[in-house]
């Protein structure tokens, strides 16, 4: 919605910040504590968390004070890095290995439905804000809606089986005997391997990224180019096109008539086309605007003021773009799970891998929320953006060029392997080897 449905984008931004500081910690060991504790009460009580942060918007709506919502930050973090790294461990260890695409695709379409009607509330209840009218904060009403579904959300995580019971379609079984049992030492020391591991280091740049758009996509664009009504009708249209893209993406992944590598090449190399497309029509759009509405502007300085969906010879363009924004970022954090997928099917890896992604991803988001809060010009937000997406390729190439045929059931990515997947054609026996002494370290 940008701003968290707020005019001024300060607190949220604020509150945002202190989301993502402690995302950085609680992301990185987030993977260690479902190991330990399972996945069931670590996502409950993590879900929760979310709507803690949603009922403080509505002391902020009476009291204009900001206190609780910024306090409100650091818990939803540490809520959010447990929830994600459960969340990637389930998506990308439950699958076959032809089947992660599709199971990525689902949990996106289903965490966007979420979007989807989070922008739907405020578009309904707030239809009759015409377009002359000022920019209002959300009301109380779609607050209460939000921390109500929050609440709901979190509770449905009771009724998840853990991995210990499920059984993929093949008949294999997501945890093996060997590896259910894990201590906190155990857990301490592979975290700490994975900041020695090259190909997690090489694919550091990437997680760095894979978040920083959203503080400029959610305030500086929609935000401060559309009336809020328009935002949440934006909002809505946003995560349906993610849902839609998850999809698409989906079906190149898991297509068995192309090597792994070759459709991590071609996902990868769409993406880079697309995504810089999609900034330089961004561009165009940021050339004619220079700032937003706040408690000082009741209005942006786009030519014709805040844009309405109903003006559609104004708000197709800009509208479209930001459809196009989420469809871009569906591919990319599809893919990006999708290549830490190819790493291992081992799940306790994969929750630690998923956890250090999200750790990394949100120490990207705290500086890009803060250059927001302190309101860093737009078109300078813009453009590192821009430089920072076409950094982060090369380090990313050169990891799905290393992509081979199939993983590694239960093995650590050891320095001194050749790589951490293994070609069909390899021997046998030396990946029999391989794992049982995985099995045996554990």
């Amino acid at each position: 919605m940008g701003g968290a449905g707020q005019v001024d984008r300060t607190v949220s931004s604020n509150t945002n910040t202190g989301i993502y500081c402690s995302f950085i910690v609680f992301g990185i060991i987030g993977g260690a504590i479902v190991n330990l504790l399972g996945i069931r009460w670590t996502i409950c009580v993590s879900g929760l968390t979310y709507a803690l942060n949603s009922s403080s918007y509505i002391y902020y709506n009476h009291t204009r004070d900001g206190t609780f919502s910024v306090a409100t930050g650091p818990v939803l973090g540490i809520g959010a890095g447990i929830l994600w790294s459960a969340q990637g461990m389930v998506m990308m260890a439950y699958p076959l290995e032809h089947q992660k695409g599709r199971f990525i695709s689902v949990f996106w379409v289903i965490f966007n439905l979420g979007g989807v009607i989070g922008g739907i509330v405020p578009f309904v209840i707030n239809y009759k804000q015409g377009k002359g009218s000022d920019a209002i904060p959300l009301p109380d009403s779609c607050y209460i809606v939000f921390v109500g579904l929050q609440a709901a959300g979190a509770l449905c995580a009771l009724l998840l089986s853990p991995p210990t019971r499920v059984v993929r379609s093949d008949g294999s079984h997501v945890v093996i005997d060997a590896l259910r049992y894990t201590n906190v030492r155990h857990e301490t020391m592979e975290l700490c391997k994975l900041f020695a591991n090259p190909w997690i280091l090489l694919l550091a740049p990437m997680s760095l990224g894979s978040n920083f758009f959203y503080s400029y996509q959610y305030g500086p664009y929609n935000g401060a180019l559309f009336t809020l009504r328009t935002r949440g009708l934006n909002s809505m249209l946003y995560w349906a096109s993610q849902m839609v893209m998850a999809y698409i993406v989906s079906l190149l992944h898991d297509r068995e008539s192309l090597s792994r590598k070759k459709r991590g090449i071609i996902s990868l190399t769409v993406l880079a086309v697309v995504t810089n497309v999609m900034w330089g029509l961004t561009l165009a759009v940021q050339l004619r605007y220079t700032r937003g509405p706040d408690d000082t502007h009741p209005s942006s300085d786009y030519p014709g003021g805040l844009i309405d969906f109903t003006e559609s010879s104004r708000a197709a363009g800009p509208m479209l773009l930001y459809c196009f924004m989420g469809a871009v970022d569906a591919h990319y954090q599809s893919f990006a799970y999708w290549l830490i997928g190819t790493m291992t099917n081992d799940p306790q890896m994969l929750a630690r891998y998923a956890g250090f992604y999200k750790g990394i991803q949100s120490l990207g988001a705290v500086v890009a929320w803060q250059l927001d809060a302190q309101k860093v010009a737009l078109m300078a937000q813009l453009v590192v953006n821009w430089v920072l997406f076409n950094l982060v390729l090369p380090f990313t190439f050169f990891v799905a060029w290393r992509i081979k045929a199939h993983s590694y059931d239960c093995m650590d990515m050891a320095p001194d392997v050749d790589d951490w997947l293994v070609d069909a054609t390899d021997n046998s026996n030396k990946l029999d080897n391989l794992r049982r002494a995985s099995v045996y370290e554990i």
